[in-house]
């Protein structure tokens, strides 16, 4: 059995086709998305729709529940905040929205042997950023199971999206993996003197698992393939509005976080410099 785990979207359309239309071509057998389907990008309900017939499981994501839950539920901290959920709540149907605030938040399954969990972020939050900087025992704690859990038992195998930073990890003799972003990729550690062509971060991430379906025995060979499809990423910037249209083509141009200083004070929380890079 072949299955591609995608996550992060970001109602990046071209980005989405490249994905899929890749992911047929190596004849996948099932499709599971990890959220994060709206927000930032220009054609939520393209991805929507495209997600909904082509993806067996979809899961909720942080924005896909933040941009459908009432302003009530949540604390909007400025003016700033307001103006962008009202932009991309109204853009989306009643239909979408019922379809949104129905993803479930994990899920769950063996293959050859070992017990794999999926959700955005980490088994308790979809909104908490779990980087490969940090401590292993916190990454540890990604293999719990919680309440929003399917079962109480230890992961083996982790997979999750969230931080667009596409990585592979082994700790206590399990496998952390984040799926990387399909619509906005990006690399947090740069430098003006060492980086590479930007071309070689940002393209559409993706996962794919391969092995035994169901089996809880150590049957059968299991692989993890990181993956990266090129896509049209001025065809997708090529419209003539959007809301935060410069933070995200800034973002999809240049493979980084709007934000940087935000990224330098979650480094400085681990004790690392970000200077030093």
């Amino acid at each position: 059995m072949k299955i591609a785990i995608i996550s992060d979207v970001h109602a990046n359309l071209e980005a989405l086709k490249a994905t899929i239309k890749d992911i047929k071509s190596k004849k996948i057998d099932k499709i599971y998305c990890l959220g994060d389907i709206i927000a930032k990008g220009y054609h939520p309900h393209e991805c929507i729709e495209i997600i909904q017939k082509e993806c067996e499981i979809a899961l909720c994501g942080n924005c896909d529940r933040h941009f459908t839950d009432s302003p009530k539920d949540f604390k909007i901290k400025n003016e700033e905040e307001i103006k962008r959920w009202e932009n991309i709540n109204k853009k989306l149907t009643k239909k979408e929205l019922d379809y949104l605030k129905k993803l479930p938040y994990s899920y769950e399954f063996y293959l050859s042997g070992s017990l794999v969990r999926l959700f955005h972020a980490t088994p308790e939050a979809d909104n908490v950023a779990i980087i490969n900087q940090d401590p292993i025992e916190d990454k540890y704690k990604m293999f719990l199971p919680s309440q929003k859990t399917m079962s109480n038992k230890e992961a083996d195998i982790v997979i999750y999206g969230h931080i667009h930073h596409q990585y592979l990890d082994k700790l206590y003799n399990k496998t952390l993996v984040n799926t990387g972003s399909v619509g906005n990729s990006y690399c947090l550690i740069r430098n003006k003197e060492k980086d590479s062509d930007v071309r070689e971060i940002r393209q559409a991430n993706y996962v794919i698992l391969e092995g035994k379906f169901g089996d809880k025995e150590y049957s059968d060979t299991l692989s993890i393939n990181l993956v990266r499809v090129p896509y049209d990423v001025e065809k997708e910037l090529d419209v003539e509005e959007g809301y935060e249209k410069e933070e995200f083509d800034y973002e999809i141009l240049n493979g980084t976080y709007r934000n940087m200083k935000k990224i330098k004070n979650n480094f400085e929380r681990l004790g690392i410099n970000f200077e030093n890079f």
